[in-house]
């Protein structure tokens, strides 16, 4: 465990770092010393340490020397094992750097054939047409990502530094995009003061973005290489300060920023060699990113493009609770143990839209679930533009799904999004229509689907407005608690749960299955279709367009107004059947039983073949 040695730390740092000048040069108290100590042992229970042995069989966990010859390459890696942040039973990330004589279909041919006959190779299987190409692999049972880049170098010398520009000359677009990581990596390991205290900054922040579901990129939070940035760029204000003291100033720093100015690491540079990088002077479409953070290593981005007006918020919000907390804890009030308790989501929030990914084989739920992961960022742009939602926050971890019988097999994946509604005056009764905010979300993923070839007749996705007590019907005992009365074991129980928040990916978790509940749950159903044509796809930086108000909700008047007021002298166990939609029961019978319903949805049901259209209609009534 890398301990900082205060003789190390308390050494003055003349070196500039940064685009300005550092806030604080004050060199560590014992104090601080002290409480970098208990952080690190805060920190051991979580497992973000690797044991001696693990670390040693990592270390020893070489591609063989023969098959790096074979291509006339060397292998770096890059990621959080590059950064020295890597956690147990955490991939690594490699790129595979090959001569000029070297073809991409030879790393895909004869090289992917030999590592097919290790006998230490395991799952192994070849991405080539991906945004970036990659060969996947399990060896001697650790997960591997090889990238690959060929270098207009007759051959490739031991020295070789990546961050060297002028390498990316006469380079196609794949072998850029395969170079970033390890260039993006090593710059912001030269650009930090200290490498130790980076480190053990690093590991608290990014555990504590894990326990707190903001630590997603695809989902609109921040990924790792984001997370590394904010805190060398802590570092970099901060150049004498340890770890303990790091981890205050990075909420201190990040609670106060003034988003969307940029975080920078160094001054960007142009190198002329006609690549797109972030500037807004330029680019339109960059002057609409709500946190940008920019990559130290040409050609630059912003790795937070999918960053959302409630994802800033929610993280902002956990800046600032964090900032408190850190305060505590430097006045002997808390112990770093406070600032790693997981707050409990599924309490969180009155209200929730429980999202569903099904197939009816292993193989297509793999491909489905990573598509409808890839979007919902869409599903919570579009319910943030509603008139009568003020957040939308999707909780990063995904949930086994309810089958829809005990004879069919159907694998299927659940998020939950926690919703706000907006308070209305003067109105004891809101009535809100999402359909289309629904709609226009699973239009997106099955025109995708269908383009990309992946497509199959039995891919669903299902949508359902859920309360907060009825959310055990559906999710694992393990991450649900009860509230009892006077009592904060809820908070606790999710804390002290056997649910590891440490694992070091960007990936959805997987919870064990829930077992069969039933619930007083009531619902009516309507089977229908339409073919909405609405695409809100942003899948990359340059389709991002100015942030639009608020959509107009639609309200549900009249005579369905007067029908749900009449509707109020119902038995309270009747009425909490307004809030489950989707048909929920006929959905999933095992998990609910029918009972007296109110008009409120449509079963999503899959049309014949060839084009798949389905209706997600949500409509709620929601009392002040």
């Amino acid at each position: 465990i890398p301990i900082t040695n205060p003789v190390q730390t308390a050494q003055q740092t003349p070196k500039h770092y940064g685009i300005t000048s550092p806030i604080s040069l004050v060199l560590p108290k014992e104090l601080d010393l002290v409480l970098t100590q208990k952080l690190t042992e805060a920190l051991k229970p979580f497992g973000v340490f690797e044991e001696e042995l693990e670390l040693q069989r990592r270390k020893l966990c070489n591609i063989p020397a023969s098959l790096i010859e074979n291509v006339g390459g060397k292998i770096f890696t890059f990621g959080s094992y590059r950064l020295g942040v890597h956690t147990k039973g955490a991939d690594i990330d490699a790129l595979c750097v090959a001569p000029r004589h070297v073809e991409r279909s030879d790393f895909f041919t004869s090289f992917y054939d030999k590592l097919k006959e290790q006998e230490e190779v395991k799952d192994l299987r070849a991405v080539e047409e991906a945004f970036v190409p990659v060969i996947k692999l399990s060896f001697d049972g650790i997960e591997i990502d090889i990238l690959f880049a060929r270098l207009a170098l007759q051959t490739i010398p031991e020295n070789l530094d990546l961050r060297d520009d002028s390498l990316l000359k006469n380079l196609d677009i794949r072998c850029i995009r395969s170079l970033n990581g390890c260039r993006v990596t090593d710059e912001i390991l030269h650009l930090v003061p200290n490498i130790e205290n980076f480190r053990l900054t690093l590991r608290a922040i990014k555990l504590w973005a894990k326990r707190h579901n903001i630590y997603s990129n695809i989902l609109g939070f921040l990924g790792g290489v984001s997370w590394a940035m904010l805190v060398a760029r802590t570092c970099q204000l901060y150049p004498n300060a340890v770890a303990s003291t790091l981890v205050h100033k990075f909420f201190l720093v990040f609670s106060k920023w003034e988003w969307p100015n940029p975080v920078l690491l160094k001054q960007p540079e142009d190198c002329n060699l006609n690549l797109p990088v972030w500037d807004p002077r330029v680019t339109p479409s960059d002057r609409y990113h709500l946190m940008p953070i920019i990559t130290p290593a040409y050609p630059q981005q912003n790795s937070t493009y999918n960053v959302s007006v409630s994802t800033r918020n929610i993280m902002v919000e956990e800046f600032k609770q964090g900032l408190a907390i850190t305060d505590e804890i430097l006045q002997n009030k808390a112990d770093w143990s406070k600032l790693f308790e997981a707050p409990n989501f599924f309490q969180k929030y009155k209200h929730y839209i429980v999202l569903l990914a099904s197939a009816p084989t292993e193989k297509q739920h793999l491909e489905w679930v990573g598509l409808v992961e890839s979007k919902i960022r869409i599903l919570v742009g579009n319910l943030e533009k509603n008139e009568f939602i003020t957040l939308a926050h999707v909780n990063p971890q995904s949930f086994p799904g309810p089958k829809e019988g005990i004879d069919k097999e159907e694998f299927s994946t659940m998020w939950v999004i926690g919703i706000d509604f907006k308070k209305m005056e003067g109105s004891e009764h809101l009535n809100v229509d999402l359909t289309f905010d629904i709609q226009s979300f699973t239009d997106t993923v099955y025109r995708q689907a269908i383009t990309s070839k992946m497509f199959e007749p039995d891919m669903k996705i299902t949508v359902m407005h859920v309360k907060r007590k009825q959310l055990h019907q559906l999710l694992p005992d393990l991450v649900i608690v009860k509230r009892r009365k006077h009592s904060t074991e809820g908070l606790r129980g999710m804390n002290d749960s056997s649910v590891d928040l440490s694992l070091d990916s960007d990936n959805s978790m997987s919870m064990p299955s829930p077992t069969s509940t039933s619930s007083s749950a009531a619902v009516k159903s309507a089977h229908s279709a339409t073919q909405g044509t609405t695409d809100n796809s942003a899948s990359t930086p340059s389709s991002l367009g100015p942030p639009a108000g608020k959509r107009p909700g639609s309200t549900l008047q009249s005579e369905k107004e007067k029908k749900l007021k009449v509707e109020e002298v119902m038995p309270r166990n009747q009425l909490i059947s307004q809030v489950v939609c989707c048909c929920v029961a006929d959905l999933f019978p095992s998990c609910f039983q029918k009972m007296a319903s109110a008009d409120l949805s449509d079963v999503p049901l899959l049309p014949a073949n060839p084009i798949p259209v389905l209706k997600n209609s949500i409509k709620l009534r929601l009392s002040r």
